[in-house]
Order: structure tokens, then C-alpha cells, then sequence
């Protein structure tokens, strides 16, 4: 795409550069631009530049590697050397990832780096083209110095600064060198004007050398000091990118996700997937009392890219098997329930740790069995090892207010919580390890045995999760691993009389058929079960008229076809007010034509295959509803084999349509108009669920109607709508959502315990202790 742009360039002979704006995109800016350069007639030409930043701290070692590329190739480069603008946006991107900042914290760090990058690039004048971008005149000075004593040929040094930016500043340096390159905006108004909000701000920050000069009035002395003298400059100090070590009283952080800029994570998914590949023929027996058991019931599971390749074979409980795990539970359950809170948290955090040393195999095993995207894998098993940290937290605190209860003289009153006893926790394929460990880390915490079942289309997953937490060193009989199939073994784990709660996530359908059975007692039967069910969502995002765009359609994109649309907070309805709907669907349909879709191993592919035959034959018959219910405004190709379905998009549905109220799991979004925000709001509502929602709109009138209107369990402004984050967005929803508090939130080890008063006469023959 960019040659024909350099060709023209060279054509007329104009200076050409490739920006570098976010530091995710900066290797494969890098890469782009040498591959460019490898071009021919594009080769000798000097001017065909590329941004280095000198605010990122790795941007000195990225020069010598250019430099050093260009030596070995003998390929003249061009570098336009910036301080960089977008500061505050990745300190923020790193500090919401859990990662180091790429970025210099002290501006005379950068100012510093800016420098020396400058007397590299002019030391190696025969092979570079050095385009100083600054209104720093400190630094346009010492560029100057440095380029007249090192004998630097005019062509080879050029300074450029921004058209209607700092004037005098701009005559000084044409005055003094006798040539500038002015640089402006060209194209839409308002993107235009973001632009020049963002220069604005960056010359008009606290640290700016035009605010402190014209508007602070600092003296010449102190605006031209040396930057690696200032404010006695010394390495600076950051908190750590990993989490710390989960001591019991150290803060809970979330666990660092995936950065894709680093080389050595992007290498470690394809030998990670050869691994597991490697491991396709491996068995694995259930888990009762701590011991491995055969069934003669075997479920192999395949990868959904290539039905055709086994990804693994686990053995099935039958209602024998579900009756000696309950028994075993039941042996185990008085030690358990009496052990303490701290060595049951203990437990969590070692398994936690246990997840992070296999996360990248165990994310390639995510991406195998259920064709998860790597940063969806990945970010699959964070969320695992933030459930088992938080809860472990939790838990502590739980008992630490376990006596706040007001005590009268004569009076003792204890409050604390007790295990309910046996759960079964019934896990989805979607989320195969987060989720399952997830409910399995709260049941277990709160002093409850567990008989976890997975689901039949991700039970290597499961079986692979089992393993850890029998690692993790539980006592025989607290943890069970029984995949076992639905229907009738199924009905049986749930109806089962030795079972207390039930913690399940999955479809409406199972989970209203699990509330039914637990509804009715058993003989024998001594007590109510606990139903802890997140269900599903029929998910809306609303674009309001002045919705910026540029948000707003990628968001889209990611929270209704992250991961194919199988998730149950994905956006499945767009409601567009005003008369911004065909502006909208014209810029989501070229973006959804850019979409590649394929096998999710490779990275290429924005989606991957759908689960199953079955998913895949579901999604489809609602493509066809759609095409009588509304107008097909976009349907992408998939490739033949494997269980790919088309991304459609949908246009001109209504609230009565069952596209707008059904849920289809599935990449297929349905585009809905409304004329006023208000209007759009009683759309959205108008579904029987109630999980996510979305608005996008710089109003703060009509997001603060949205705050108190739009029925979702969780809400999201002017972001995607998927990706809740354990102990920042808890997560669940109402109506046919699901019943149980939010995961990942304060209340949800509640759900796990029944709580207890003991209250205590101390009056003994007229006296009583604590009177004194």
C-alpha cells in the first residue's frame, strides 16, 4: 500500500515519513519501512523517512539497529527525530496492562535521549538523512553545534516545525540556517482539529520549553541547561510489570497481559502450539479422592480449525463415578471447612503461580481446542490467575471482619461465615480455564469440596486446570475432577442429594433446567441448594450523533467479533441515533471487509472457526432469519474446511425482530436506527436480558442517562464492551442474565457460605468479665 506513495515521492521528489504514533505498532513500523526501503529505485533515495521517538526508552537501540541494517544492506535512511506526543497514553496503556512504561517518566530524560539519538544520527551522516522535528530551542540549538562540528552537509540535517506553531521561534531557525519544512494537517475538519489539540496541549504542558519560556517566563540559563544535568537526572524508579509475590498481605494487582510489542512473547505462542500439538494423543483419567480413575466412557476433543486433528481424549464419569466423588467430598469436607482461611488462600495463590508458569502452553491448548485468538487465550488465563488472587484476598478479609458485631456487658456476639459444603461447578467452553477456574477457586476458598465438570467441548482444558489444582497440594476428596456428559449425568451431578450449591455458567436453556431440578428436594435431602447461574446477553452498544467515530467503530468490531462473537458480554446490537446511520455502517462495513478470518493459531486472523458443527449450524440458520428480517449489508468468505461462519452484518432490524432479541453466540450483528439517545435507550432495554451495554457519545447529559437507565449488570462509556477485568469491572448481569452476584467483585464469596451468629451469655453468679 505505501509504494505507489513512495514512488510518487521520488517522482516529484518530496520528503516522505512514516509516522510512529502508539509504541504497540513501533517493530512493525520499523519493519514496514525496511522492507520499503529494500525497493529498487527507493533504495538510494534519501528522503524516504521513518519517526523515531526519543521519549521511548528503547528508541537508542532501535537507531543503532537501523543504523547498523543500513551499513550491512548500503541503504541511505531517513530518520525524523521527535520527542513524542502521546505520553500520557501509553503511561496509561501500561499502567491499565500491568506493564513497565515504554516511556522516559522526566522530560529531560527525553530531552536528553533526543540528543544523543542526534549526535548518532550526524556522527553517521554518510548513511542518514536527520529531520530535526522540535520547538525546543534548547534542542534545535545543540543540534546545530553538533552538526557544524561534525562538518554535517547541508542536505543531510534539516529542521521542520508545525505550520502556526511558536512564530518566533520559526523565524529564529530559518533566520539562522536559512532553511525550515513547515508541516500542517491536511484532510476532515474535525480530525484536523484533534490534531491540533494534541500539539497544543503537548507546547502548552507543565514541561513544555514554549510554556515555561513565553508563558512562566524562566530564564535563558535554565531553559538552555543541559538535560543530563537537570534536576540531577538518575535512573528513574517504576513499580514492577509482574505482579508481586502473593504474599497474604501484599495488594492485589491484575496480572499482567500479553504485550505483543516484545519479541519474546510473540515468539513463545508458536513453540508453545507446537508443543501442545505434540501432546493431541494424551489421556487423561478423572480425579476422585486424589486418585486417577478409568472409565470405559471416552470423550476426545478436536480442534475446530481442523476437525480432523485430536487435541486430546478425557474419560467420563457416570452416576457411579458422580456418587464416589460426592462421598469422597463428603470425607473431606469436616477438615477442610475447619482449616483455616489463610492456608486456604495459601492454596489459591500457589495455583496461581502454577498458571503462570504454563500460561503460554496453556493458552496455545485454548487456542488448539477451542480456537481462542492468542491475546484472547492469553487474557484467558490472566483473568484464571486474577480470580485465584483476589479470591484468595478476599477470603481474608471475610474473616477478618468475622466478629464486627456489636456486644453488650454480659453479652458476647460473634459474626462469621461457614462452608455450605459440596459445589458443583458446571464450567463453559467459551472461557474454558478463567471461568471454571474462577467458580472452582471461590467454592474451594470458602471452605466448600468441589466436583468440577467442564464442558464437553473444552474438557482438556478442564482436565489440564484439574491437574494444577491437584498440584497446588489439596487434600484428597476437596478437589474431583468429573467431566461426565449432559442429559442424564448431568441431571444427576445437579439432583444429587450430597450436593449444596451449584456455580454454573453456560446457556439459558441448562440453566433454567438446573434451577428446576434444584427446585425439587430429594429424600434424604437435608437442605436448599445454592444456584450461582450467569446465563447470557443480547447486547447493545449505542452510537450517539456526536460519537466519535474513530472509537467507536473499532470498539464495535472487538466486543461483537473478539473471538467470533462467542461470548456472552460480545455486542450483538448496534443502535445508531440520528442521522448518523449511514455515516456508521458505511465505516464498520470497510472495516469488517478488512477482517481476516481463519485457523485463530495463526495471527494473521482476526476470527477463527466457531466450536462445533452444532454452533456453527445454529449461527447459520439465524443468518438466514436475517435475510428475511432484514438487509444483508455485509457477509465476509470463510475458508472450506473447519466450523467457520461468515461475520454478517445486519441493517434495518427492529425490536420486534428475533435477531434484535434473540441470543445467537455467534459473529453476526444487527444494526438498528432510533431518533432520539432516548429512544435508543428503550431499545436497548428492550430485550429479556440484561448482561452489557455500550454507549459512545461525547454528551455528558446522555451518558449520564445511560448510567441510570440502560439495564445492564454492566456498563461501558466510550470503550469495548467486553474484557471485565477481575476487582476493577465485577461481573454479571440480571433478568435472564443470570441470578448470583458479580464475579471478580466484593460479594461474590458470599454466595459460598452461610453466615453464623453465635451469641454468649458471660454473666456467671452476678459477674461478668469484661466489666470492670
Amino acid at each position: 500500500r505505501l509504494l505507489p506513495l513512495a514512488e510518487e515521492a521520488v517522482r516529484i521528489e518530496a520528503f516522505m515519513c512514516i509516522e510512529m504514533e502508539q509504541h504497540r505498532f513501533k517493530d512493525i513500523t520499523l519493519a514496514v519501512y525496511r522492507r520499503l526501503k529494500q525497493n529498487g529505485h527507493l533504495k538510494k533515495y534519501p528522503y524516504l523517512g521513518v519517526v523515531l521517538q526519543s521519549y521511548l526508552k528503547e528508541s537508542g537501540q532501535d537507531l543503532e539497529d537501523l543504523l547498523a541494517w543500513a551499513r550491512t544492506e548500503n541503504i541511505p535512511v531517513s530518520v525524523r527525530l521527535v520527542k513524542g506526543a502521546y505520553w500520557e497514553y501509553e503511561t496509561v496503556v501500561a499502567a491499565a496492562n500491568g506493564w513497565s512504561a515504554p516511556v522516559f517518566m522526566r522530560k529531560a530524560e527525553t530531552d536528553a535521549n533526543f540528543e544523543a539519538m542526534a549526535a548518532t544520527l550526524l556522527a553517521n551522516h554518510e548513511m542518514c538523512h536527520l529531520a530535526c522535528a522540535s520547538h525546543n530551542i534548547r534542542s534545535i540549538a545543540a543540534v546545530q553545534e553538533m552538526a557544524a562540528s561534525l562538518k554535517v552537509p547541508e542536505e543531510r540535517c534539516e529542521f521542520q516545525m508545525l505550520y502556526g506553531m511558536a512564530g518566533p521561534v520559526r523565524r529564529a531557525v530559518l533566520q539562522s540556517t536559512g532553511r525550515l519544512r513547515l508541516y500542517g494537517p491536511y484532510g476532515p475538519l474535525l480530525p484536523g482539529m484533534g490534531y491540533l489539540v494534541r500539539r497544543l496541549l503537548e507546547n502548552t504542558s507543565n514541561q513544555s520549553f514554549l510554556r515555561q519560556r513565553f508563558s512562566e517566563g524562566l530564564e535563558t540559563e535554565q531553559l538552555l541547561e543541559n538535560p543530563t544535568k537537570a534536576d540531577g537526572l538518575t535512573p528513574e524508579e517504576e513499580k514492577p510489570a509482574t505482579t508481586p509475590s502473593p504474599a497474604v498481605l501484599s495488594p492485589f494487582y491484575n496480572e499482567p497481559a500479553a504485550d505483543f510489542s516484545r519479541k519474546e512473547v510473540r515468539d513463545a505462542f508458536p513453540k508453545a502450539i507446537a508443543t501442545m500439538r505434540q501432546q493431541g494423543s494424551s489421556h487423561y483419567p478423572l480425579l476422585i479422592d486424589n486418585k486417577e480413575m478409568e472409565t470405559s466412557d471416552i470423550i476426545q476433543s478436536f480442534n475446530p480449525a481442523d476437525p480432523q486433528e485430536t487435541v486430546g481424549r478425557v474419560a467420563l464419569a457416570g452416576p457411579a463415578e458422580i456418587d464416589q466423588a460426592v462421598a469422597a467430598a463428603a470425607r473431606a469436607l469436616p477438615k477442610w471447612r475447619a482449616t483455616p482461611a489463610e492456608e486456604r488462600a495459601a492454596c489459591l495463590f500457589r495455583v496461581a503461580e502454577l498458571l503462570r508458569k504454563e500460561i503460554y502452553e496453556l493458552a496455545a491448548l485454548e487456542i488448539l481446542e477451542v480456537g481462542k485468538q492468542w491475546h484472547e487465550a492469553h487474557g484467558d488465563l490472566t483473568e484464571a490467575i486474577d480470580f485465584c488472587e483476589y479470591y484468595g484476598r478476599e477470603m481474608l478479609r471475610l474473616e477478618a471482619k468475622s466478629s464486627a458485631l456489636l456486644s453488650m456487658p454480659g453479652e458476647a456476639n460473634r459474626y462469621f461465615y461457614r462452608a455450605k459444603g459440596i459445589g458443583a461447578v458446571i464450567a463453559p467452553w467459551n472461557f474454558p480455564i478463567a471461568i471454571s477456574c474462577g467458580m472452582c477457586a471461590a467454592t474451594l476458598v470458602t471452605g466448600n469440596c468441589v466436583l468440577y465438570k467442564p464442558s464437553g467441548l473444552s474438557p482438556v482444558c478442564g482436565a489440564r486446570l484439574a491437574g494444577i489444582f491437584r498440584e497446588a497440594g489439596l487434600p484428597a476428596g476437596v478437589f474431583n475432577f468429573v467431566p461426565c456428559r449432559g442429559g442424564e449425568v448431568g441431571d444427576y451431578l445437579v439432583s444429587h442429594p450430597g450436593i449444596h450449591l451449584i456455580a454454573f455458567t453456560g446457556s439459558v436453556e441448562t440453566g433454567e433446567r438446573i434451577i428446576r431440578l434444584t427446585s425439587e428436594r430429594a429424600a434424604g435431602q437435608h437442605h436448599l441448594k445454592k444456584v450461582i447461574a450467569e446465563m447470557g446477553g443480547k447486547n447493545a452498544i449505542i452510537v450517539d450523533e456526536d460519537a466519535d467515530l474513530d472509537e467507536a467503530v473499532p470498539a464495535v468490531l472487538r466486543s461483537a467479533f473478539g473471538f467470533q462473537g462467542q461470548k456472552c458480554s460480545a455486542c450483538s446490537r448496534v443502535i445508531i441515533v440520528g442521522s448518523g446511520y449511514d455515516r456508521f455502517v458505511e465505516r464498520l462495513t470497510e472495516a469488517a471487509r478488512s477482517l481476516s478470518i481463519g485457523p485463530a493459531e495463526n495471527p494473521a486472523h482476526v476470527m477463527g472457526p466457531v466450536v462445533d458443527r452444532q454452533a456453527r449450524d445454529k449461527i447459520l440458520s439465524y443468518v438466514e432469519l436475517a435475510r428475511e428480517e432484514g438487509e444483508i449489508l455485509y457477509q465476509s468468505t470463510v475458508p472450506e474446511d473447519g466450523w467457520y461462519v461468515p461475520l454478517t452484518l445486519v441493517g434495518n432490524i427492529t425490536v420486534q425482530d428475533r435477531i434484535a432479541r434473540e441470543e445467537i453466540f455467534g459473529p453476526v450483528l444487527a444494526l438498528m436506527q432510533a431518533q432520539t439517545f432516548t429512544e435508543a435507550v428503550a431499545k436497548a432495554n428492550a430485550t429479556a436480558f440484561g448482561l452489557t451495554g455500550g454507549v459512545f457519545s461525547r454528551s455528558p447529559v446522555n451518558l449520564a442517562l445511560a448510567a441510570r437507565e440502560f439495564r445492564v449488570g454492566n456498563l461501558y462509556l466510550n470503550r469495548v464492551i467486553t474484557g471485565a477485568l477481575v476487582g476493577r469491572q465485577p461481573f454479571g448481569g440480571f433478568k435472564m442474565s443470570g441470578i448470583g452476584s458479580k464475579a471478580g467483585g466484593p460479594d461474590y464469596l458470599l454466595q459460598f457460605v452461610d453466615p453464623v451468629t453465635v451469641s454468649e451469655n458471660t454473666m456467671r453468679r452476678g459477674f461478668a468479665p469484661e466489666v470492670k
